[in-house]
């Protein structure tokens, strides 16, 4: 498993369902980020609690296609150091790096710290998360 570095800016663990090159994207644009893809790692094919699990063991910020990350019955707002449900349609490099581009232009990287975010097509929803427990 790779090692985390005490560096700043964010951390960020994709879910398996987002297309690798998106990890690569995401390191070239956010190069001082530490950027993970569960592919990468030992919890590859792993449940959504596993991938929670090291993305909380990890301080980092989950991003996935998967609705049910966006559930806040089973990922409590508080609970959690971050996560980004896409809702990009086709789920293709282009159409999801088109969308983070605009999540980061109009949003601040601390917003995402502990919040629900939810990247649609045409909009972004930021549901603040309050302290880590």
């Amino acid at each position: 498993m790779p090692e985390v570095a005490d560096q700043p800016g964010l951390r960020i663990l994709l879910d398996e369902n987002v297309p690798l090159g998106v990890a690569r994207w995401l390191r070239n644009r956010q190069p001082h980020w530490d950027v993970w893809h569960v592919l990468d790692l030992k919890i590859r094919g792993g449940a959504d609690p596993d991938v929670f699990k090291w993305a909380q063991d990890n301080e980092c910020i989950i991003m996935s296609f998967d609705r049910d990350f966006a559930d806040r019955r089973g990922f409590a707002a508080g609970e959690h150091f971050g996560i980004v449900r896409l809702r990009v349609w086709p789920t293709t490099v282009e159409a999801t790096t088109r969308a983070l581009d605009r999540l980061f232009s109009e949003t601040n990287p601390s917003d995402l710290e502990g919040a629900l975010v939810i990247v649609g097509r045409n909009n972004i929803r930021v549901r603040p998360g309050g302290q880590i427990c």
